[in-house]
């Protein structure tokens, strides 16, 4: 089963992420046979570590067979009359806004017509060289199924909370990259610090990736990250003083069919060797949450230093927090939202299953007691619906310890009708989260092991903790937030308590 066992999670409480995280990554894994989601877990999830994919991973895909041609290019003719009319963002690798790409929005269709001319004037067209990047495509084609995530990334509690979002009904971090021979995108981390995974459907990506930390000796005498990190201007060392310090980054050749996982923090560059068609996933869980919440603190930081000048204002740590939402896309308040959400969805999955399993264990116990009653049975029967009963709290005791969930169709119109209760009033209406079956919105990942969740809802725990020591925190009115917090963490703790955590 591609999940977590209790064993696995005991070993996991043993470790020091911290610990292995700062193990010195020699090379990038090139896994080119299948790996159980709880191998992948353990030694690439959980110390951070960047791998290459093969192709058996995106083999199936509806993308990868009807967006490429036999010769292996991209089918821009099916794309044109199947998508031709959505509108999507271009950016322009030849230019530099604010330490970016400046885009521009067109249909598909014309995006299609300038990658045929580039392509037949060998890729030096008069409009220089456009990417068509962070396209939320699933977003827009909801039917289509271009994909389907790997199992290894399916525990994403970014998706899973933006899922739910009523107020930001046209944005996720799922993403489809098209792009000619000669595109590329700067060097950056990805939003939040979040893992990022990117698949190829046609053609090749070379990948600069350096290690967390590694990214202090690339500043400027500023403090600004270059937007070229390949550019000469780094050896200059009056501007760039610490460069010399820097490593040589890893560089990835990635094949059509490639899936490469990117890690929190791991800074990269990236450039399309050919005429290449990507899709890319942002994503969070428990086992980079941490990293999101250090980099969360670290920007509010820097904001509140930007504007010291001004901090005996009324309302300075409400206007930080809202500056700090402007620039990063979420303040702490969200944040604390993000983590309610996380831990209420896996919170209804262990009750539900401690329900199922006391529910079967009462019926067997009533069967028994009505053939007891029932003088018209003989012993023998009643001596084997014992049996059974005995057997039935053995295997609740077996289900609650190994982490199995109910499977009959009584467990399953359970999780079909029992839907979220209060999440959000009053202040939170413009972001208040749509009603969906647990089922539904639980990762696969969790929804088959329920020591997943128990992993899940002790890093929420963790974050929590801190979160709730947080001066900046508890500057924070009770009005913006969505909950008690310290009832939420006490919620979390009897649960836990339910496990042995």
């Amino acid at each position: 089963m591609d999940s977590l066992t209790q064993e696995t999670l005991h070993k996991i409480q043993s470790v020091v992420i911290d610990q292995i995280r700062k193990e010195p990554v020699k090379s990038v894994d090139h896994i080119t046979d299948r790996i159980s989601y709880e191998d992948f877990f353990v030694k690439y999830l959980l110390p951070n570590r960047p791998c290459l994919l093969s192709s058996y991973v995106t083999a199936e895909w509806r993308s990868v067979k009807e967006w490429v041609k036999e010769d292996g290019q991209p089918n821009l003719d099916f794309l044109a009359s199947n998508f031709g009319d959505a509108l999507v963002p271009v950016a322009d690798c030849n230019k530099v806004q604010y330490y970016a790409q400046p885009k521009t929005d067109m249909k598909l269709v014309n995006y299609i017509e300038y990658w045929k001319d580039h392509i037949s004037k060998g890729h030096k067209s008069k409009e220089g060289c456009l990417y068509l990047k962070d396209w939320h495509f699933v977003h827009v084609f909801t039917e289509y199924q271009a994909y389907e995530t790997p199992v290894y990334f399916t525990s994403d509690w970014l998706n899973e909370f933006w899922d739910l979002r009523s107020d930001r009904t046209d944005d996720d971090y799922r993403f489809v990259y098209m792009g000619p021979k000669g595109s590329w995108t700067p060097f950056h981390a990805d939003v939040f610090r979040s893992f990022s995974w990117s698949a190829n459907i046609c053609g090749r990506k070379k990948w600069l990736l350096f290690p967390p930390g590694e990214e202090r000796h690339l500043k400027d005498h500023l403090g600004n990250l270059p937007y070229d990190v390949t550019s000469c201007e780094l050896h200059d060392g009056k501007k760039y003083p610490n460069y010399k310090n820097a490593c040589q980054p890893f560089e990835v050749v990635q094949e059509a069919g490639e899936v490469i996982f990117v890690p929190s923090g791991w800074h990269h560059q990236v450039y399309n060797l050919e005429d290449t068609i990507s899709i890319n996933h942002n994503w969070l869980n428990g086992c980079n949450i941490d990293i999101m919440w250090e980099f969360l603190q670290q920007e509010l930081c820097t904001i509140q230093k930007s504007i010291s000048d001004c901090i005996d204002m009324e309302g300075w740590h409400n206007q930080c927090q809202l500056i700090m939402k402007a620039s990063t896309g979420i303040d702490y308040a969200e944040f604390f939202l993000f983590l309610h959400i996380i831990a209420s969805h896996r919170l209804q999955l262990l009750r539900r299953c401690s329900r199922q399993m006391s529910e079967q264990v009462v019926s067997k116990s009533s069967d028994l007691d009505q053939l007891k009653h029932d003088n018209t049975h003989d012993d023998d029967s009643v001596s084997k619906l014992n049996y059974e009963h005995t057997k039935s709290l053995e295997v609740c005791k077996t289900q609650k310890l190994s982490g199995e969930l109910p499977t009959t169709e009584n467990s399953k119109s359970l999780c079909e009708d029992d839907t979220s209760t209060r999440l959000l009033s009053g202040t939170f209406e413009s972001m208040a989260i749509k009603e969906i079956s647990a089922c539904q919105r639980l990762p696969d990942a969790c929804r088959e092991s329920v020591w997943h969740a128990v992993f899940d809802i002790d890093q929420v725990k963790k974050i929590l903790e801190c979160l709730m020591k947080n001066e900046e925190f508890q500057e924070l009115e009770s009005s913006v937030l969505c909950d008690d917090p310290k009832q939420i963490y006490r919620n979390i703790c009897d649960a836990l308590n339910e496990y042995s955590l």
